[in-house]
């Protein structure tokens, strides 16, 4: 593998470095990198709305090769308005694929990258957004043939498709025929298909794709991305393409909590990836991150010596497209263990559905079959049920009629023990916007409910189908309002979804990831004025577990159970904000 059992770790180095640095001053930067992290490989990078030289680009390698590190080149697909040309209506200098010029110096790039390379990445600037009139011109003309009445998502979806095998693959192989091409995808996976980025058709066209896991600051950045997509976007492009997701990319932007930064790490690391990218180079030279980052590593890599394949409840996300935005991954950060797939998970023992799956025009014929055959566990949103429509009437007696209400006290239904249910009735400090889900009490039962006056409104709600359950959790306005939710309330949900038998008892921000050889972690993330927790971990059938790396040298591994409920065992675990134990499961 390289300097670490589980990963290779590699960095990107940016175009406007290869053209102008010294081959004295590379060996400086590098010297500082070297010492602080072990580095296998380098993607050097010649264009990025400039062009290195031949001389620039060889003498880069030399000095990388030197120190033992692989080379493979890198393209930013980024240019500005050719001189005397009029500016086009495009953001960050991508491309406009109507001009001719552009084209035209697009497949000069990548036919140098043939000539000096056997593999390159391309980096996640591979959209466009022109709307030019010769753009809207052709969209036009597209639409028209096509028979589409409006909308730019078609005819980028196509359009990219033609340039990745025109000017990106075609040039390159004809220098090149032994070249391998990967498609690095962005964090912003749910609007690919308005931009033309392109998974379905185009990874029958690339040999690898890689995956953009950079989440940053949640709250001051434009993405406002949940750090668990840090992990479960690993896991849709995985579970997309076995065996050809290259890596997971993040990097050191808009960040200024050095736990932000490594958590990315963390929560790409846990998916298990062929190699961790640190994006890029120049930024992770001279700063204080990189040192942290280089200490975690060997934490890392003996946590994932014992991580399995990483299993957990399937978001189902079909090819292209979009509806409640991340949900999943807010869903992950108050620790329902969720993994992602664009195809329909009718194999698994539990599966989640949002407004999202009900992009697919089969979705209730397909969960209709699930429930009857597989008889699994599925978790769905308001926002399913409220995509579909009428479509789910014979499922459910949930009906959304556009109501909604905001509570902070709530009713909590415990697990029945012999046939005899308990409630609590905790409160939030505020209270959170819900949709008001309709249904017929004694075909659908409330499991959790919100409290307002006199009235109460479902959170999770269940159906039996044939020997399925379907689980129907409210989707607030504010998907990090889950995270408000008190303890109880999560909990319940939590328990009513175990994966591999395990769940927990314990606030939000903690998650819990789940592998298919009896192994588990525990993650509780950084934020504003967190503190050391105490939770209870239910795990089914166990008789202790191991815990592993120790937090301190006298540390007994073994943990022995607090007690047993039924055929659970229960343990109670101490968690600490950014630190990460994996558990081996003792039966």
């Amino acid at each position: 593998m390289g300097n670490y059992r589980n990963f290779t770790l590699t960095t990107y180095f940016v175009a406007q470095a290869t053209a102008t640095i010294t081959e004295e001053e590379l060996e400086k930067q590098l010297s500082f990198i070297l010492k602080h992290i072990r580095l296998d490989k380098v993607y050097l990078e010649p264009w990025r709305g400039l062009m290195a030289s031949h001389e620039q680009v060889e003498m880069c390698k030399r000095v990388f090769e030197r120190h033992g590190i692989i080379v493979s080149g890198g393209i930013t697909t980024v240019i500005p308005t050719p001189e005397g040309d009029k500016e086009k209506a495009r953001l960050f200098d991508t491309f406009c694929y109507n001009d001719p010029k552009m084209r035209a110096k697009l497949r000069e790039v990548t036919s140098f990258l043939g000539a000096h390379f056997d593999e390159f990445i391309i980096d996640d600037f591979f959209f466009t957004n022109c709307m030019c009139p010769e753009c809207v011109k052709e969209k036009n003309d597209f639409n028209k043939s096509h028979g589409i009445k409006s909308g730019w998502q078609e005819y980028r979806l196509d359009l990219l498709k033609r340039i990745s095998k025109e000017d990106i693959i075609a040039p390159a192989r004809k220098e090149n025929p032994n070249i391998k091409i990967t498609i690095k995808y962005p964090n912003w996976a749910e609007s690919y298909q308005e931009t033309g980025y392109n998974p379905k058709e185009q990874r029958e066209l690339f040999d690898n794709i890689y995956t953009g896991t950079e989440t940053r600051d949640p709250v001051s950045t434009d993405q406002h991305l949940p750090r668990y997509l840090s992990y479960s976007l690993m896991t849709y492009f995985e579970n997309m393409w076995p065996d050809h997701n290259g890596g997971g990319w993040f990097d050191t932007f808009d960040m200024h909590i050095t736990e932000h930064y490594l958590e990315q790490a963390y929560l790409t690391a846990f998916s298990q990836p062929k190699e961790l990218m640190l994006f890029c180079f120049q930024s992770i030279y001279d700063n204080m991150f990189t040192p942290s980052l280089g200490f975690q590593l060997d934490k890392l890599d003996d946590v994932m010596d014992k991580a399995g394949k990483p299993v957990g409840i399937t978001c189902y996300l079909p090819d292209n497209c979009q509806g409640e935005d991340n949900i999943q991954d807010f869903l992950g950060m108050v620790g329902l263990p969720i993994v992602c797939s664009p195809y329909f998970p009718d194999k698994e023992d539990q599966i989640m559905l949002t407004r999202s799956s009900a992009y697919d025009p089969d979705i209730i014929e397909k969960l209709e079959k699930y429930l009857r055959e597989k008889g699994g566990n599925v978790l769905v949103t308001t926002g399913f049920w409220e995509a579909v429509g009428e479509k789910g009437y014979d499922l459910t007696s949930i009906r959304l009629r556009g109501r909604k209400i905001s509570a902070n006290r709530y009713r909590v239904e415990s697990a029945a023990t012999k046939g005899h249910s308990t409630y609590s009735f905790p409160y939030s400090d505020k209270p959170v916007t819900i949709p008001v889900a309709e249904f017929r009490n004694n075909s659908t039962w409330a499991v959790v409910k919100a409290s307002h006056d006199e009235e109460s409104y479902g959170i999770l709600l269940r159906d039996d189908y044939c020997d399925g359950h379907i689980w129907t959790i409210a989707a607030p306005d504010a998907f990090p309002d889950y995270y408000r939710l008190p303890s109880e309330v999560l909990s319940r949900i939590r328990q009513a979804l175990p994966v591999n038998g395990v769940w927990f008892e314990g606030p939000s921000k903690i998650s819990l990831f789940n592998y298919d050889n009896d192994s588990f972690i525990i993650y509780p993330y950084v934020m504003d004025n967190v503190q050391h927790e105490e939770i209870l971990v239910h795990v089914a059938g166990a008789k202790a577990l191991e815990a592993s790396p120790k937090r301190f040298p006298m540390e007994n591994s073994r943990i022995e159970p607090l007690y047993f409920e039924g055929d659970e065992a229960v343990f109670k675990l101490g968690t600490d904000p950014g630190v990460f134990r994996i558990y081996s499961i003792v039966k």
